[in-house]
């Protein structure tokens, strides 16, 4: 078997990115590998339509939405398992599927293990995949994991 040394968890703190992460620990236990666990923010101001349109509901800036996701991955591992094991948490601000294959070629990971939601049809074609996404454009291996529900 390859030996992982380092493993990256994206995480959107959903329950499919929960799924992802109990792979992923168990991965950095069996190897002893460090855990780099990331949430990407995107900028709202790169998904709403035209700057023109009339917004009626107050947008968080970015450096709010940066601090709530700061603070949610904070909890997102179980500390007494996070103090015996060499984690790093990160946020970074872009596209998601871009940031996550750049943090894995810039940190030089040995796989990353991720949520998918697990849509097909129309959801999939409207809401596109993150996952698909990083599958396709990661030049490491990429392990996908579906909640047991999907």
């Amino acid at each position: 078997m390859i030996p992982f040394q380092r493993i990256l968890l994206p995480t959107d703190f959903s329950k499919n990115a929960k799924s992802a992460q109990d792979y992923a620990c168990g991965l950095a236990d069996q190897f002893g590998a460090q855990l780099h666990v990331i949430s990407v923010v995107q900028d709202a101001a790169l998904v709403l339509p035209e700057t023109g349109m009339f917004l009626t509901l107050p947008l968080p800036s970015v450096n709010e939405i940066v601090e709530a996701a700061e603070t949610n991955l904070k909890l997102v591992l179980d500390p007494a398992w996070a103090s015996q094991h060499d984690v790093v948490l990160r946020v970074v601000v872009g596209t998601p599927f871009v940031e996550i294959v750049r943090y894995a070629e810039e940190q030089q990971m040995d796989v990353i293990v991720m949520g998918t939601h697990g849509r097909t049809g129309l959801p999939h074609v409207m809401l596109g995949s993150v996952a698909e996404r990083v599958l396709r454009k990661s030049t490491c291996p990429v392990l996908t994991v579906r909640t047991p529900e999907d």
